[in-house]
């Protein structure tokens, strides 16, 4: 429905509207004098007048044009005061009057992924166990998330950040919109989340205390507004793409400006965007070589989990609680890689030092745990030979062709014959 303005015209009172009549001015009575002698007093004075009055307004002029344009604006460059810019406008970027327009902001805090992954790539080089020095401020950016998958993952993990964009932050600006979404992908790249974008968003739907509020409390009854969903639906295919929100780092909590959870003195406070707080843990479980899980699709139904469903071990929502199960996962997982027997130049020889730090192996990678050097596969292909057996040279050769496929491609019978 279009905005109409009703305009009421002013109805001024009658008195008002009457003409007035104005008094004449007094006037003086002087005694009559000769032509002549009114000439000479009358005349000298009006030259003289006029001549003062010139004389005024050229000094003015050269006073004006020595303090320069900068006395219409003090404090104000005379360049800008001249081409009628305001302070925070820049010469040949702006014209006079474009303050109203001026939304020139170069730095969104977007990476793009290739830029997003040499960042990342370069944090990762820089440490060298657990003795690192801690992360102050907001520390590092994010490693790039990108949908993998099938097409119904895909769609599926556009669905899930849409919902969780705009049930959290609708009536955010861009930023408090990224911030979330990159959030909630932080947490599909570290274990102690599930690996997928609706197993992260849901988490914890099935009982009254959820990971995000939207999904256990009601609030997915409210039908979405189309155009607030599209903005969301917008975002979240920005970060899918693999564009990271750097100002919110490796941020995986956040709460309201106006409540104080007891946990949030226990985190590291990163900043306020938006409506939001923003924290990541302090210890191990926020570096960035935590965050290594890998996300390779499989996104179960975007919906809330039913109230019949079984919640898994580590579907807490305390993050105090979530760091310390971490933390304990994680000092199990070192003492099992130092006490078992490790291959020389096999894969757990370099997650001796700090679990989780090490890359993951992938195919053609020589320094895998493989018998043959290469990945690890299954234990009846290692027997028969493992990477060996699909390196160039090892696979079946011969021409020979399945009987059953020898008169594939040719006729039956000739035509006419």
């Amino acid at each position: 429905m279009p905005l109409i303005i009703d305009y009421r015209p002013v109805k001024l009172p009658p008195e008002a509207t009457a003409p007035r009549r104005v008094a004449a001015p007094a006037v003086k009575t002087v005694a009559a004098k000769p032509e002549a002698e009114a000439a000479e007093v009358k005349m000298p004075f009006r030259r003289t007048s006029r001549v003062a009055g010139l004389l005024g307004v050229a000094v003015l002029g050269f006073a004006l044009w020595l303090a320069g344009p900068g006395w219409m604006a003090p404090g104000v460059p005379s360049a800008q005061a001249r081409d009628g810019l305001q302070p925070f406008e820049r010469p040949g970027d702006s014209f006079p009057g474009s303050a109203f327009y001026y939304l020139a902001n170069d730095d969104t805090g977007m990476l793009a992924p290739d830029a997003a992954k040499t960042a990342w790539d370069a944090q990762l080089a820089q440490i060298h166990g657990d003795d690192a020095a801690p992360i102050t401020g907001t520390g590092p950016a994010a490693r790039p998330i990108l949908a993998r998958g099938t097409s119904l993952d895909q769609s599926r993990a556009q669905q899930c950040l849409t919902a969780a964009i705009y049930f959290e932050a609708a009536s955010e600006p861009d930023a408090g919109q990224r911030a979330v979404a990159q959030v909630v992908l932080n947490r599909v790249a570290h274990p102690a989340w599930p690996k997928t974008v609706c197993g992260v968003v849901y988490q914890g739907s099935e009982r009254p205390g959820c990971q995000f509020s939207f999904a256990c409390d009601g609030s997915m009854a409210r039908r979405p507004m189309a155009v607030f969903w599209e903005r969301a639906r917008r975002v979240a295919a920005d970060a899918l793409a693999g564009y990271v929100y750097a100002p919110v780092g490796l941020a995986t909590h956040y709460h309201t400006s106006a409540v104080h959870p007891y946990w949030a003195d226990s985190l590291a406070f990163i900043g306020t965007i938006g409506a939001h707080r923003f924290y990541r843990w302090q210890g191990a479980a926020g570096r960035p070589a935590a965050f290594n899980a890998v996300y390779a699709g499989g996104e179960p139904v975007a919906a809330p989990h039913p109230r019949t469903w079984t919640p898994a071990a580590a579907d807490v929502a305390d993050p105090i609680q979530l760091e310390k199960a971490f933390e304990t996962g994680r000092i199990e997982a070192l003492k099992a890689a130092q006490a078992a027997p490790v291959a020389p130049g096999s894969s757990g020889a370099r997650n001796t030092a700090s679990f989780g730090q090490g890359p993951l192996p992938t195919y053609g990678d020589q320094r895998g745990g493989g018998a043959s050097g290469g990945p690890q596969f299954a234990p009846a292909v290692e027997a028969r030979g493992g990477d060996a057996l699909y390196r160039a040279g090892a696979l079946p050769g011969g021409s020979a062709v399945n009987p059953a496929y020898e008169n594939a491609g040719k006729w039956i019978a000739q035509p006419g014959g």
